[in-house]
Formats: C-alpha cells, structure tokens, sequence
C-alpha cells in the first residue's frame, strides 16, 4: 500500500507512538483488503462510547493515548445522558465509570455530540470520504446523503480522525457500490410509513451483505433512516439504494440491472405487528429528527403518559427543538439525550418494551434483556397513554 512521505513519518513514530500505533491500524487494515492507498476524510464518527459496550478494558485502552483527533469527530450513543443520568436510574458505578470514558475522548479532542445521527449536525456532502462506525449513520450516510465510508470498527475510526484518512477500499470506491440485488415490496404504492422500519428487519434478514436495489417505493427521509437503520441491524447492509430517490440512482453510470431481486410480501410485513402489552415504550433509535420530535409533540399534546416513555435524540437536535421537547415532557414522557435504547442499562430493567423502529426490534432481545415489539408512532404513543 501506498503511503507518502507523511504517512511514512507517522509510521516510523516521528510524530509519536500513539500516531504511530494509529497509523499501524490503518496500514493493518489496508493490507487486509488490499487498499493502494490512503484517502483524506472530513468526518469520523467514533463507536465504543458507552461503557456498557467499551468495558474497563477499552477505557484503559483510550487512557493510554496521548494524541489529538485532526478532523471533526462526533462519539455513538454513550450509556447515559450527561446531565440528569440520576433520573432514569442509571447506578452510580456506571455513571462513574462512564464519565471516565467521556473525559478520555474529550482529552482525544473528539466533540461531545454523542449521537447516531451525525449528519443532523454536521455537514456532509455527496462524494464526502467518512470514517464512520455506527451501523445507521453509515447507512444514511452512502445511502441517502451520497457519501463514502465503510462500517468503521471503533478503534479503526479512532486511528482515521487522528490521521485525518482511512484505507482506499470497499465503499469508498464507485464500482464497488453497484446493487447486488433487487428489492421489491408488495403494494410498495400503498406502504404505510410505519412500516419501513419492518420492510428493513425484513429484507436485512434475507440480504446480508449485498447492496439492495429498491425498484418500487418512494420513502421520505426519515423512512429512509428507518429503512436503512433496520437493513443495517437485522443484516449488515452498509449501502442500499432506492429507484430515482437515493442519489446514485439518478447517476448516467449507475448499473440498475442485480443479478438476483426478492420480493418482500405484505403478510411478512403484517405479521411483525402484533397487539401483545408492554410495560415501557421508547422511540429515537436512530436518534430523532426535529420532524420526529414535531410529530410526537403533537400525538402528546395535552395528553398523560401511564407507561414509562422514553425518547431518544441527539442533543444538538434537542437544544434547537426545545419547543417540541418542553411540549413532549409535560406528559410525562422523557426526551434523553446521547444514550439510546440499546446502550444504556436504564432499559434493562423492563420486559417487553414497544419500540418504532426496525433497528430497535432487531437490537433490543440482546442489548437489554426484553421481548421487542413493533409499532408505528402514533401506536406507541397509543401504548404510553394506555394504563
């Protein structure tokens, strides 16, 4: 692999051991997928913040690092919001050693905006390079914006914005973001917006890897967040596009012809929603958009919550939307902020929880214990309104 004279003077140390240990990974990883070279970034967006996920290890780890990030860096989801984390019961312990982990990236120079949702907040461009790791924003980011990253572990997103590039490979490389196979929804027409996030778990499940086509639907942008968000849970779906919506579709030089096409049915569809009871309901995962945060201002109106309601959003959104979010808290519900549903140990104590999200449904069975259960927004509020 390629490396400049740069590059060749942070690999040899001149620029210190951590930059060193940083550039190792990167050349690690180049080889590996054989990369000719290094490419600038203009984001990374680091996972690994949550101490439920990171553990003492990783915090030592992070400990041990005395260099800085050179270009805009964003952390996933921590464990717990910093501020008001004694409200929804996270322990002690936890919060001690989150914040542990919280000052260790704060001292890497790495902006506490701790989020899923990135591009809410920073800007980024079609053709971007990215370092991003979190399975979402990757998604939203090739798909739906145009730019390039693969699915970044955290220390290999760590080591781009401390070097400010990543390895030339993968998505980062046109030819390699072609569709795989085609996708066709039954009444994709007549989709209901609740059930993307579905029609995602569905096709995740059946596709794995490959980059899906979708030849038949005409999703919004937050439907496109829940579609890809579920295709990147229940498989490992980094790119898909979507007929004369995604922007690559719209490409001279895009290849619409998969070798393969599958059709999700409608009863696959119909048969994830179901009318089981829940003891708490959570939204947000993905983070919400201020459209989100808008529409459930509405549904809770003058209205109570009976049911522990949780809702998940970046805290740039939060801080810009404070009419939405001061209009959601008068029912009861809670708006947190730089934790979600799967991170943080404040939803392991419930046993079925009901979430809006295709991600959630595929992520909450393991990351905390409970039964999932899908719904659309206005269901979940449903749900946190019924005694």
């Amino acid at each position: 692999m390629y490396l400049d004279s740069e590059d060749e003077k942070v690999l040899t140390g001149e620029y210190g051991e951590t930059r060193q240990k940083m550039m190792e990974i990167l050349v690690a990883l180049g080889k590996v997928f054989n990369a000719e070279n290094l490419i600038p970034i203009s984001s990374a967006q680091v996972s690994g913040a949550s101490y439920k996920t990171i553990g003492k290890w990783g915090l030592e780890w992070l400990n041990n690092l005395d260099a800085r990030v050179v270009v805009p860096s964003v952390l996933n989801p921590i464990g717990m919001p910093r501020e008001g984390w004694q409200n929804i019961d996270i322990p002690r312990e936890f919060a001690d050693n989150q914040n542990k982990v919280i000052n260790a990236y704060k001292r890497l120079g790495i902006k506490m905006e701790c989020t899923c949702t990135p591009y809410y907040l920073n800007i980024t461009n079609y053709g971007d390079h990215l370092a991003w790791s979190e399975s979402s924003a990757v998604s939203y980011a090739n798909s739906v914006i145009g730019a390039r990253t693969n699915r970044e572990g955290g220390p290999s997103a760590l080591a781009a914005a401390m070097i400010g590039k990543t390895p030339n490979y993968g998505l980062h490389i046109f030819k390699n973001r072609m569709p795989e196979i085609a996708v066709e929804v039954e009444g994709g027409d007549n989709i209901h917006a609740h059930h993307y996030g579905a029609i995602g778990y569905l096709t995740g499940s059946k596709v794995g890897k490959k980059i899906p086509l979708f030849t038949n639907i005409r999703p919004s942008r937050d439907q496109l967040k829940a579609l890809g968000a579920a295709m990147a849970a229940s498989g490992a779906v980094a790119l898909y596009h979507v007929k004369g919506i995604t922007p690559e579709t719209k490409l001279p030089t895009f290849a619409e012809e998969p070798p393969e096409k599958i059709i999700i049915e409608q009863s696959e569809i119909e048969a994830l929603f179901n009318d089981e009871g829940v003891d708490a309901v959570a939204v947000g995962c993905p983070h919400c958009s201020p459209d989100e945060l808008m529409k459930l201002s509405d549904l809770l109106d003058g209205k109570t919550v009976k049911k522990p309601f949780y809702i998940f959003v970046a805290e740039g959104v939060m801080d810009s939307n404070r009419k939405y979010v001061s209009k959601i808290e008068k029912s009861g519900a809670k708006v947190i902020s730089d934790t979600c549903i799967v991170v943080s140990p404040a939803m392991d104590k419930f046993e079925r929880i009901m979430v809006d999200s295709g991600k959630a449904f595929a992520y909450v069975p393991n990351m905390c214990g409970a039964t999932a259960k899908i719904g659309s927004v206005e269901e979940c509020v449903s749900e946190a309104l019924r005694e």
